[in-house]
């Protein structure tokens, strides 16, 4: 089903805000001049260090465990060492916040069940405990690895370009035909002694010292931070019931919102004007029992009558802002609707079979009305389509606008709030718009 809908007559659109200009890019610095790269070579130097008495803490963790098997009291040492991993965990991640730049978000804390075998079985299953233990054995070899493999080139790189001089204290060496030399002998009577050889070596330093250190030394460092990534942050499933729980957090403070703002509405509009009408028709009823018969007591009707229309008028209006009366008739009719009235040109284009859950229904047309309306007031566009389709149980509705582009969630628009709403039915939300547009908009939702 593909629809056009032109705006009401005399709609305007807003004019947008103009899109920031672009900042300039700035020359970066060769690798080997960059904090960067000498941060890395630090945490390379700490983690070798360190790596072996993480090494032999796993280790011991492990042979104890094996060897206390039989004793549960002893089992209780091997669970308090399991928990105590975490610690390597946080001082990792600090590590690699501060040096190479890489945040780790904290896995969920420990949480102890009751008593004595309580603790016993939560240490022992303590997740996040045992991949600290499995980092301490992978990084031991990776971080020695590492350290090796960047301080040998960068200590060959510098020997080699500063040979011509240091050489001149090397042990002295004849060769055949009886004259000495001072250098390295890489074949019988060959010395790399002379000029050209010592110009080599300086060549070979500054390809060593600034394009392979470098590449290595920060290559390492990114293997090195994945690593902890990989083992000493939540887990997905982790992530997954954090960000719900973050979503349910919003979505109660949400609603708690809305049901205030609705309370006050009532209590300061509706529940006003119903008390003012009780009033006026108190003051025609007495007006009546005492036989009274004017153009006053018509007007206090036609007033209290005014009013009783405002009233409902101001219903009708907060139950539009729970849930769209048009909804009833199902999501297509209501984007038919809401496209019909808007003040640009909409295109819909609704190819959805089944009728998604009344939540996901009202989500995704609060998310079409906040989409024009964002292309209404900050795009400048002339038009804009809507489109909705359905695949492997999931609903995908685009909103695109032909304005200038440039939306950002951070500025205001709304799309930060619409990316909360979403999330609430485990939705999504991506957004393409380039500097001078088109603008598009995609949400994602469950179909149940």
């Amino acid at each position: 089903m593909t629809n056009t809908y032109l705006p009401e007559p005399g709609a305007v659109p807003e004019p947008a805000v103009a899109a920031a200009s672009p900042q300039d890019r700035q020359i970066r610095r060769p690798a080997f001049f960059r904090s960067a790269t000498w941060r890395a070579f630090g945490y390379h130097a700490v983690t070798l260090l360190l790596a072996p008495l993480a090494f032999t803490y796993a280790v011991t963790t492990v042979s104890l465990g094996a060897s206390l098997l039989v004793t549960v009291v002893g089992l209780v040492i091997v669970a308090a060492m399991v928990v105590a991993a975490r610690y390597w965990g946080t001082v990792n991640r600090g590590l690699t916040a501060s040096l190479l730049g890489r945040s780790i978000p904290a896995p969920v804390p420990f949480v102890s069940r009751p008593g004595f075998f309580g603790f016993l079985r939560s240490g022992l299953a303590d997740t996040a405990g045992w991949r600290a233990i499995a980092h301490m054995v992978i990084s031991f070899v990776t971080s020695v690895t590492a350290a090796v493999l960047s301080i040998t080139f960068l200590v060959t790189g510098l020997g080699c370009m500063t040979h011509w001089y240091w050489s001149q204290w090397l042990p002295p060496m004849q060769a055949s035909d009886g004259s000495w030399h001072r250098g390295s002998m890489i074949a019988p009577d060959v010395f790399l002694d002379g000029f050209w050889w010592q110009l080599a070596y300086i060549g070979v330093g500054i390809l060593l010292t600034f394009v392979l250190w470098p590449a290595i030394n920060n290559g390492a460092a990114k293997l090195q931070a994945l690593l902890a990534t990989g083992l000493l942050g939540p887990t997905a499933a982790q992530l997954r019931v954090k960000d719900l729980e973050a979503s349910r957090s919003s979505s109660v403070n949400t609603a708690d919102a809305r049901l205030v703002r609705i309370e006050r509405d009532l209590h300061d509009g509706t529940q006003a004007q119903l008390v003012a009408i009780a009033m006026k028709l108190g003051d025609a009823r007495d007006r009546l029992s005492a036989g009274e018969a004017n153009e006053d007591l018509q007007r206090l009707l036609d007033s209290a009558h005014g009013t009783a229309k405002d009233a409902l008028a101001d219903l009708r209006g907060i139950a539009r802002g729970i849930r769209p009366a048009v909804l009833n008739d199902g999501l297509d009719a209501a984007l038919e609707s809401l496209a019909a009235t808007a003040p640009l040109p909409v295109e819909l284009d609704y190819q959805l079979g089944l009728r998604p859950a009344p939540a996901v229904e009202a989500i995704a047309y609060f998310c079409a009305a906040e989409l024009l309306n964002n292309a209404v007031k900050h795009s400048r566009g002339t038009g804009a389509r809507i489109s909705v389709s359905g695949e492997e149980h999931r609903l995908f509705l685009t909103v695109t606008d032909n304005g200038a582009g440039g939306a950002d969630p951070a500025a205001g628009t709304g799309l930060a709030g619409l990316a909360e709403r979403i999330r609430t039915v485990d939705g999504t939300l991506s957004i393409s718009s380039p500097a001078g547009g088109p603008t598009s908009v995609t949400v994602s939702l469950p179909l149940g």
